[in-house]
């Protein structure tokens, strides 16, 4: 694991920092690390999580009816 040193940060973002670790019933420290590992990692998206549910591995081969070709309607 590496480490981080963040120098000069301004009071209000401190106490900001402080009033939301208390929040969440944890240090500052660890509410940082918090915040820096969602900022980095990539939200799931919606097509993400289907392959992942539908993908190959989890899903089916259906095979689809022929069907014949048709005149399109006239209006």
């Amino acid at each position: 694991m590496g480490n981080l040193s963040i120098r000069r940060l301004d009071e209000a973002t401190l106490k900001g920092l402080r009033l939301r670790a208390a929040r969440h019933n944890v240090s500052m420290e660890e509410e940082a690390r918090r915040i820096l590992r969602q900022a980095v990692n990539a939200p799931l998206r919606l097509g993400d999580l289907a392959v992942q549910l539908f993908g190959q591995e989890s899903g089916v081969e259906l095979e689809l009816p022929k069907h014949e070709a048709h005149e399109p309607l006239s209006f």
